[in-house]
């Protein structure tokens, strides 16, 4: 993919928001409510009468939407739940549902100063957007999108990892040294082929499919990251209006 062009289709077809305000954030939760509770049915509609779908973690969290330029539609959204070193135990979504006793690296969340990592979390894309075969029963759109193939540059068929870049670019400017993810194993593997290094920390475990914790550090993404990714990256950055620098 080192002639892939990421940014202009990006630019075309799609624009990354901070929801910085109590009315982006609604926005937020309202696509998360018909993801999880409307569209796979994960959580129930019960639990979230006024049709926002909102946890514990969310008020320590930076959000991002993914706004569809040509229909003006939310497409999706991504929170980046962050750490302070006063932060309450529980802290992180992972640390609050994964077995302590999983982790096989040095780099689990238990090992590494509170306010120096966040996690990326409660991504979620709409039906509409999950659209290839396969696709609908899963908030990301499945593995699929980080496939890179020539026939696509004109298009931008991997929405998902402009949110995942969104939430790392949230977490660089806030000065964190590393994010975590629950994701599936495959995912992870395609994310590597793109150039993002994320690292498994911990066992497989079942939640909605096969899911295991992964690190992913400043310097981890920094190295790695090929010249479209990190134009994609930078490209992100500019429409939350972040300044990034290398580490």
């Amino acid at each position: 993919m080192s002639d892939t062009d990421l940014v202009t289709p990006y630019r075309e077809y799609f624009q990354v928001l901070y929801a910085d305000t109590d009315e982006l954030r609604r926005r937020a939760y309202q696509l998360r409510y018909q993801v999880y509770c409307q569209e796979l049915g994960w959580e129930s509609p019960d639990r979230f009468p006024d049709g926002l779908e909102k946890d514990e973690f969310d008020d320590a969290s930076l959000h991002c939407i993914l706004i569809h330029r040509p229909s003006g539609l939310d497409a999706g959204t991504v929170r980046l739940v962050t750490t302070r070193p006063d932060s309450p135990e529980p802290c992180l979504p992972l640390t609050a549902h994964y077995d302590s006793r999983q982790y096989n690296s040095e780099h689990s969340p238990l090992m590494v100063p509170k306010g120096m990592y966040g996690e990326i979390s409660r991504l979620a894309l709409t039906e509409r957007f999950r659209r290839r075969p396969g696709e609908r029963n899963t908030p990301d759109g499945g593995p699929d999108v980080f496939q890179w193939t020539q026939t696509d540059r004109r298009r931008f068929p991997h929405i998902a990892l402009g949110l995942y870049l969104a939430a790392a670019t949230v977490g660089l400017s806030h000065g964190l040294s590393a994010v975590y993810a629950m994701m599936e194993p495959r995912l992870a593997r395609h994310l590597h082929y793109g150039g993002i290094f994320f690292e498994q920390i911990g066992e497989v475990v079942e939640f909605h499919g096969a899911r295991a914790p992964f690190y992913l550090s400043r310097s981890m993404l920094f190295e790695h990251l090929g010249a479209p990714l990190r134009a994609l990256l930078d490209a992100i950055a500019e429409d939350l209006g972040i300044g990034l620098n290398d580490p």
